[in-house]
C-alpha cells in the first residue's frame, strides 16, 4: 500500500515538474518573442525604410543573352523543389539536377541575384525570398514573383537572409546593417546593428548571429548585442559563414572556425581553413572551403581538431552546403555537386552547365572584319566567337589576362588587344603574333586604350601615351604638357587627338599638346575622364562622376535630360549612325538618339546595371556587363 502511495506521489511530482518545464519554455519563448517585437517596434518607429512592392509580370524585353557559365551562390528547398541561385538567375531543378524552369536576371527578374531562403513574412503562405545586388528583395510563391524595392539605394543591396519563425525576414545589407521585413514594413532591426557590412545571418527569434565583412561577429539576444572580434578569440574579423545548432554557434572566417556556446566564445574549432560555408550534421561540422573542397571536423572534445576531406577536393569556392533527403549538396561558384558518402565521391549535376563564353565579367568587346566577336574579360583573357556565336576559342596566358580594350587595324589585318600586361597583337586568324610592353618600348606595361590612326596606332597607359609608327616608338607624358600621366581613353578625328586622363582632358595636334581642360579652368565638371567619342562636329566625354558632357573644342555643356552625376565605365561609349550609347557603373545603358537629340535609359534586359563594354554589328548592339553579355536590335 505504501509503495502504491509513494509511486502515486512520484507520478504527481513528475507531472508538476513537466508542467513547470513547459511553462518555463513557453515563458522563455514569449519573452524572446516580446524582445524581438519590442526591438522591431522601436527600430521601426525610429527609422522606417520606404519601399514599393511590384508584381513582376511585365512584358519580357526583346533582349538575347549569349550563353555564359552559370555561377551559383545559394540553394534552398521550397515546396519540395530544389532551387539554385546566382548572378545569372534562379533555376528550379529536378531530382537528377536537370533544369525544370529558369528565371533569368535582367529578363524575368531584376539582378544580379544572391542569397535565397524560404520563409513567411506576414503572409498566409510560405514564399521563396531572393536577395539581389541593387534591386532589393524578390518573393516567389511558386506561381508569380513580386519585387520589394527600398527607395534608398543603400538598402537595396542585400547580402544575407534569415527567415524567423514569427513571420519576419531579417535582411543583411552591404552597408546598412540588418533590416527586418514583416510583409508590411521594413525597418532597422536594432540600433546596434545598423551601418554594418553584413555577410551572413543565422539564428532564430531567441538569438541572432550577424557576420560582417570586417567587424567580426555580433550576437543579438533579448535586445542586447555583444561583439566578438580578434581580441575576443575570432581567428579573423572577416566572417564568411555562420551556422547554429541548439545552444552552439559557429563562425567561419578565412583563417578558421570559431565556436560559441551559450552566447560565449569557447574555442577556435579548426585553424587555417578558409571556411566559406558551414553545415552542422549531428556531431560533425562540414566546412565548404575555397579550393580544398568540403572538410569535416568532429565537434566533440575541447581541443582544435584536424579536418578530414569529404570525397575528392572540389575545385573553386564552395558557396553553400545544404542537406536534402539525407544527402549533402555543395553549391560551388561554378557548379552544383551531390556527394555519395558511401563511395566518398562527388557527382556534378547538370544545372544548365552549357556555355559559349568562358566567363561573365566582361571588360571589352569588338568585331573583326570576318564577323567574329572578340570578348575580353576582367581577369580571364579573351574569347573569339565565330559569326554564329555558338563556338568560341579561348585565349588566356600571362599577357592576355586582364583585357581593357580590343581594336582592329583593318589595313594591316591586326587585332590590337590592350591588357594590364601589355599590348598584344593578333593576326586575322586569331593567332598571337607580338606582345609589346615596357621592355619593347612602351612607356608602361599596362595599356588602357589603343586607337588606330594613319601611320599606325596610339597607345594609352597609366604613365602617358606612346605613339607607334614607321619611325618606331616615342612617348609623351606630363613633362611634355599632358594634363595627367594616367590616360584612360583616346579618341581621334582628323589630325586631332583627345586624351582623357585622371586629371582632365588634353587636346593634341599630332603629338603636340595644344590645350588642357580641367574643372579649374573650364566647364568640365569632373577631372576623371573615362571615355571619349567623336560625334558629328563635337565630342561626347564620359566621366567618372559627372556623366556625359558635350565638348565642341573649346566649351563644355551638359545634357538637360541626362542625370548629372553618374559614372561612365572606361571606354564604354559607342557611336553608331543612329545613336550614342554610354555604359554606366550602376545606372544601366544610356542611349542618345541622334535624330531627336534626346537621351533615354535602358535597364530592362540587362543582366547587370554595370555596363562595361559595347559593340555594334549587323543592326545589333552588344552590351557587356559584369554579369554577362546580351544583344538587342538597335531599333529598340
Amino acid at each position: 500500500m505504501a509503495s502504491r502511495v509513494w509511486n502515486s506521489r512520484v507520478f504527481r511530482l513528475a507531472l508538476i515538474a513537466i508542467a513547470v518545464v513547459i511553462a518555463a519554455g513557453a515563458w522563455l519563448l514569449h519573452r524572446a518573442g516580446r524582445a524581438l517585437d519590442e526591438s522591431s517596434q522601436i527600430a521601426a518607429a525610429e527609422s522606417a525604410v520606404e519601399f514599393t512592392t511590384t508584381r513582376l509580370d511585365r512584358e519580357l524585353p526583346q533582349v538575347e543573352a549569349i550563353a555564359a557559365p552559370a555561377v551559383f551562390h545559394d540553394a534552398a528547398i521550397y515546396l519540395g523543389k530544389l532551387y539554385v541561385c546566382g548572378p545569372a538567375g534562379l533555376i528550379e531543378l529536378d531530382s537528377s539536377g536537370g533544369v525544370r524552369a529558369q528565371y533569368r536576371a535582367g529578363i524575368e527578374l531584376p539582378g544580379p541575384l544572391g542569397a535565397i531562403a524560404a520563409g513567411i513574412a506576414g503572409a498566409s503562405e510560405s514564399e521563396l525570398f531572393i536577395a539581389t545586388a541593387g534591386e532589393g528583395l524578390i518573393a516567389f510563391n511558386g506561381r508569380e514573383f513580386r519585387q520589394i524595392r527600398p527607395e534608398g539605394a543603400p538598402y537595396r543591396t542585400i547580402t544575407a537572409l534569415l527567415p524567423l519563425p514569427t513571420g519576419r525576414i531579417l535582411l543583411g545589407t552591404h552597408k546598412k546593417g540588418v533590416l527586418v521585413y514583416d510583409g508590411r514594413h521594413i525597418a532597422p532591426f536594432h540600433a546596434a546593428l545598423t551601418d554594418l557590412p553584413v555577410t551572413a545571418l543565422a539564428g532564430d527569434d531567441a538569438g541572432v548571429w550577424v557576420g560582417t565583412l570586417d567587424r567580426g561577429v555580433l550576437h543579438w539576444r533579448a535586445g542586447e548585442v555583444n561583439v566578438f572580434g580578434e581580441t575576443e578569440g575570432l581567428p579573423d574579423p572577416q566572417v564568411l559563414s555562420l551556422a547554429v545548432k541548439g545552444d552552439s554557434a559557429y563562425a567561419g572566417t578565412p583563417m578558421g572556425v570559431a565556436e560559441f556556446t551559450g552566447g560565449r566564445f569557447t574555442r577556435v574549432l579548426v585553424h587555417g581553413v578558409f571556411a566559406q560555408s558551414l553545415l552542422v550534421r549531428g556531431d560533425v561540422l562540414a566546412i565548404g572551403t575555397m579550393n580544398e573542397g568540403v572538410v569535416q571536423v568532429p565537434l566533440g572534445g575541447g581541443l582544435p581538431r584536424p579536418g578530414a576531406a569529404m570525397g575528392e577536393p572540389l575545385p573553386g569556392k564552395i558557396e553553400r552546403l545544404i542537406e536534402t533527403g539525407g544527402a549533402i549538396l555543395a553549391v560551388a561558384d561554378h557548379g552544383l555537386y551531390r556527394v555519395d558518402e558511401r563511395r566518398g565521391a562527388w557527382s556534378r549535376l547538370d544545372a544548365g552547365a552549357h556555355a559559349v563564353l568562358a566567363d561573365r565579367n566582361i571588360s571589352a568587346l569588338s568585331f573583326d572584319s570576318a564577323g567574329r566577336l572578340w570578348v575580353g574579360y576582367f581577369d580571364r583573357g579573351l574569347d573569339i566567337l565565330e559569326p554564329g556565336l555558338e563556338r568560341a576559342t579561348h585565349i588566356e596566358d600571362d599577357r592576355v589576362f586582364c583585357v581593357n580594350r580590343i581594336v582592329e587595324d583593318r589595313e594591316r589585318g591586326i587585332m590590337a588587344v590592350a591588357t594590364a600586361n601589355g599590348l598584344v597583337l593578333f593576326d586575322r586568324a586569331g593567332r598571337q603574333r607580338q606582345a609589346l610592353g615596357r621592355a619593347e618600348g612602351l612607356i608602361a606595361d599596362q595599356v588602357t586604350d589603343v586607337i588606330v590612326r594613319p601611320g599606325w596606332m596610339t597607345v594609352a597607359t597609366p604613365a602617358g601615351i606612346t605613339f607607334l609608327d614607321a619611325a618606331g616608338m616615342r612617348s609623351l607624358y606630363a613633362f611634355h604638357g599632358l594634363v595627367n600621366n594616367h590616360v584612360y581613353a583616346l579618341a581621334a578625328s582628323g589630325g586631332r587627338l583627345l586624351a582623357g586622363t585622371l586629371g582632365g582632358l588634353s587636346v593634341l595636334d599630332g603629338d603636340v599638346v595644344r590645350a588642357n581642360y580641367t574643372t579649374a579652368n573650364s566647364g568640365l565638371r569632373h577631372n576623371w575622364i573615362t571615355a571619349v567619342a567623336a560625334v558629328d562636329s563635337e565630342w561626347f566625354v564620359g566621366t567618372y562622376g559627372a556623366g556625359v558632357l558635350r565638348f565642341d573644342g573649346s566649351s563644355w555643356r551638359g545634357f538637360a535630360d541626362l542625370p548629372a552625376n553618374f559614372e561612365v565605365n572606361a571606354n564604354a561609349i559607342l557611336t553608331t549612325e543612329r545613336a550614342v550609347y554610354a555604359g554606366s557603373l550602376a545606372g544601366g545603358l544610356y542611349i542618345y538618339e541622334r535624330a531627336s537629340g534626346r537621351w533615354r535609359n535602358m535597364t530592362a534586359g540587362l543582366p547587370s546595371n554595370n555596363v562595361t563594354a559595347l559593340a555594334a554589328h549587323n543592326g545589333y548592339i552588344y552590351a557587356g556587363t559584369d554579369n554577362g553579355l546580351v544583344r538587342f536590335r538597335e531599333a529598340l
